[in-house]
């Protein structure tokens, strides 16, 4: 039984956590090709992650930090990064003037519109290769796993 388990050891655990991961990573890889063809050469994995938490009306910097679960250190440095790039923007919040408001600039909005128009290109691919009953019944189910239903 041991040698059995050696010898399917590199195949890995298959399970729904696994599966849900691996579907994700191919997505994720998918589309961040896509915004690279489209222009977007800036636009990297963990940029990725960081502008999936910035909603387009923008949010506190602390918020965003809180929101991400890593360092300020990191955050900062992502921050910059897409500063540097001309895709964020750092403003003083209104409400208090001792923080700052993360918000895409023009640049970064044309981003958004690039990411959105891919996303829905994505997935028709999809929706072409399950067929659209399969389609819809995975995007209700997943709809409820993230629900917790």
């Amino acid at each position: 039984m041991v040698k059995k388990l050696d010898e399917n050891s590199s195949d890995g655990p298959d399970h729904i956590g696994i599966r849900l991961w691996s579907a994700y990573e191919a997505w994720k890889a998918d589309f961040i090709s896509a915004m690279n063809e489209a222009g977007h050469g800036w636009f990297t994995p963990s940029r990725a992650t960081l502008l999936g938490f910035v909603p387009r009306g923008g949010l506190r910097q602390s918020e965003l930090i809180a929101r991400m679960g890593i360092s300020k250190q990191a955050v900062q440095q992502l921050i910059d990064g897409l500063e540097a790039e001309g895709v964020l923007e750092r403003v003083a919040d209104p409400d208090d003037k001792r923080g700052r408001i993360v918000r895409h600039t023009g640049k970064g909005r044309a981003a958004l519109d690039d990411a959105d128009r891919i996303k829905s290109e994505i997935e028709a691919r999809y929706r072409q290769r399950m067929g659209p009953d399969r389609f819809r019944l995975l995007f209700e189910t997943l709809g409820e796993v993230r629900r917790g239903n």
